[in-house]
């Protein structure tokens, strides 16, 4: 079984939906089911690591060879492993340019 290790940017991703669904959209419940939603995903990541997509295999032309992502209801999450570890790095919503922000972080 992998561990899961949070960055704390995905962590703070996190509050940041859970505190826009809750607050900017004033749905409490559906903050929590949505981040509940999100963890959970991950939590698979577990026992199935390899199961996210290759971020090369959709932008060859992006030096992120290490990078998978799950789709977590409208977000993804983007993870590496290592080891027997699963690092989640970032969690960001399918409209916002993830891109940009993941190639801002590797620089």
């Amino acid at each position: 079984m992998f561990e899961i290790k949070y960055s704390p940017e995905a962590s703070n991703d996190l509050d940041r939906i859970g505190d826009y669904i809750s607050k900017d959209l004033q749905n409490p419940t559906a903050a929590l089911n949505t981040v509940n939603a999100i963890q959970d995903r991950i939590d698979k990541l577990k026992k199935f690591p390899n199961t996210g997509t290759l971020l090369s295999s959709i932008y060859e032309d992006i030096d992120l060879d290490d990078y998978r992502f799950v789709i977590c209801l409208n977000y993804l999450a983007f993870y590496r492993v290592v080891g027997k570890k699963v690092f989640i790095d970032r969690i960001f919503h399918e409209k916002q340019d993830y891109i940009s922000i993941l190639l801002g972080s590797k620089s």
